[in-house]
């Protein structure tokens, strides 16, 4: 049995941990740890977590506990995320990762110093939609890879209180939106781009509302990259992948269960199916579960986190603003 402890009274886990952990019986949340207590009290009541921590720090060292779900905002992921794993604990962090690619480093260092797992919440990787896009390109269903392009967009309503709008928390379109197609268009190449351009939106202080680039992936494919929570935007979520032979359209590989397509275009003739499966978060947990139990080698996490971390780096200097945390 794997017990859990969640950092942050999170509205993440509801929905991404909580009700996955309830439907297996190799896994329990134990514990929950919050800056403020009584906010963890009412949270552990409302989810059926049966002990309240009183720091981070404490969550962090808890003899009861073999893994910690670090969902709290990227300015706290490095630290405390580094400090778990020092303690024997395993993590599963969410995204973005780290506040930067030097961040990310450290964190990767750690995992690998300890012997403890730490992965990234790409929730989407493990989904039966991703490895379906990933079996019909690696298949020649549309012939060579010849260009790629993705976007996540979601309109995000400013509040001073919203993270998505403090760049000292780490947010900004690009770290929570456009993090994901970034990985989207690295998992389908299998290797790693060189940026072309960027170009910024910027709303308050360093906060970018849209972020565009365009990467060269080897080979010479062309990538780009989009992604926006300026006011109005309405949400899209899609891949778009042009063969020599067709072009695949992958539409909503975020959240599948919510409703997805895959179309083929081959000449005249087009494909189209939808991919059956549980939420990404149900796939998420079941492969945490595997990497710990040795069934499974992890599939984010590491130098893929590191990776998508520098390249978010590179995009926000190209674009006219710092990276986060310099």
């Amino acid at each position: 049995m794997i017990k859990i402890g969640i950092l942050g009274a999170a509205k993440i886990a509801p929905k991404a941990l909580i009700p996955q952990v309830k439907r297996r019986s190799d896994c329990a949340i134990v514990a929950v740890a919050a800056r403020d207590g009584e906010k963890a009290l009412a949270y552990a009541a409302r989810h059926g977590i049966r002990e309240v921590v009183d720091s981070y720090e404490a969550l962090i060292t808890h003899p009861g506990i073999d893994l910690i779900y670090n969902a709290l905002a990227p300015n706290r992921h490095a630290d405390l995320s580094i400090a778990a794993l020092e303690a024997g604990k395993h993590v599963l962090c969410e995204k973005p990762f780290a506040m930067n690619a030097a961040e990310a480093r450290a964190m990767a260092g750690a995992a690998a110093r300890t012997g403890k797992h730490l992965l990234e919440a790409f929730h989407y990787r493990v989904h039966p939609m991703f490895l379906d896009i990933l079996e019909k390109v690696g298949g020649g269903a549309i012939g060579k890879l010849c260009a790629m392009k993705a976007e996540f967009s979601v309109m995000i309503p400013y509040s001073p209180d919203e993270l998505r709008h403090r760049p000292d928390l780490g947010g900004g379109a690009l770290m929570d939106l456009g993090c994901y197609p970034l990985h989207w268009l690295r998992s389908i190449a299998g290797c790693e781009p060189d940026l072309v351009s960027a170009r910024i939106e910027e709303g308050t202080p360093g906060i970018d509302l849209v972020t565009e680039a365009e990467l060269a992936f080897p080979g010479s494919i062309p990538g780009r990259i989009r992604t926006s929570m300026k006011p109005g935007q309405k949400t899209r979520a899609f891949i778009a992948l042009r063969g020599s032979e067709g072009i695949l359209r992958a539409m909503n590989p975020l959240h599948p269960s919510k409703g997805n397509s895959i179309s083929i275009q081959r000449g005249e003739r087009v494909e189209r199916y939808t991919v059956d499966g549980e939420t990404t978060y149900d796939y998420q947990l079941a492969h945490m579960m595997d990497v710990i139990a040795g069934r499974a080698s992890p599939l984010t996490g590491g130098q893929d986190a590191v990776a998508n971390m520098a390249m978010i780096d590179a995009i926000y200097e190209a674009g006219g603003l710092k990276a986060r945390g310099t």
